[in-house]
């Protein structure tokens, strides 16, 4: 699968000297079966293109700011028709040439502490990876899940590689087991990462050294007043 991939990336200039302060991102690419085209800020995406869904998206959380963008998945469309007309010049232009393939790397966590029965998000952090995009999916108890689960664009990597997460809202309940399993074209077989509720224990030994410590208090009150009634009776 080839792909073509257009980056615009924004800095700012403060005091006449140039620090990047945040970097803003423009991502339009395409393949023969596959598009993106998402804008970001640090790393982060603000909008993006459901070509699926055919409607744009801002994956922002609730206690953000919305953001809009007035006929943005109308240009993304108009955008993707360009970029497979350039992908295919340029595969006729350069002879084919051959794309390298990368694997990814992956991790499971959750987004929050963990505590039963309250709800929290699954992420499954897929990394270092070319061509995009990866495919994954979610099951639980060897069951395959499909609601709450969201998939991030790809989002490219100074190196050209790329990053994407896939988000799964659950509620956690001991012993359940979660699963995130990746496919991608660089990879032999599907790259699964597992994932349970940690339960934690209350620690005993505190309660059971205090309980000890006071019965031997008592034991000592009781021996010193007995000692000292017969020490009166002596006397």
């Amino acid at each position: 699968m080839k792909s073509s991939v257009i980056f615009l990336i924004l800095s700012s200039v403060v005091y006449a000297e140039i620090k990047v302060l945040h970097i803003d991102l423009y991502t339009n690419g395409c393949s023969d079966s596959d598009g993106v085209n998402m804008y970001g800020l640090d790393g982060e995406e603000k909008w993006y293109a459901d070509f699926n869904k055919q409607k744009g998206v801002e994956p922002l959380p609730p206690f953000a700011d919305p953001l809009t963008y007035p006929g943005g998945y109308e240009q993304a469309v108009a955008n993707q028709q360009i970029c497979k007309q350039n992908l295919a010049t340029s595969i006729k232009a350069n002879k084919n040439p051959e794309e390298k393939i990368v694997p990814p790397h992956s991790s499971i966590y959750p987004r929050d502490d963990v505590v039963l029965g309250v709800k929290n998000t699954l992420i499954c952090h897929v990394s270092g990876f070319h061509p995009a995009p990866v495919r994954v999916r979610w099951t639980r108890n060897n069951q395959i899940v499909t609601e709450g689960v969201r998939m991030s664009t790809p989002y490219p990597n100074q190196d050209f590689s790329h990053n994407q997460f896939s988000s799964l809202t659950f509620t956690p309940e001991e012993g359940d087991i979660y699963s995130c399993t990746v496919e991608h074209q660089g990879l032999s077989e599907p790259l699964t990462r597992i994932w349970e509720p940690e339960v934690t224990q209350p620690s005993v030994g505190p309660a059971v050294f205090c309980g000890v410590g006071l019965t031997l208090g008592l034991l000592g009150v009781a021996t010193g007043t007995f000692f000292l009634i017969k020490g009166n009776e002596c006397n």
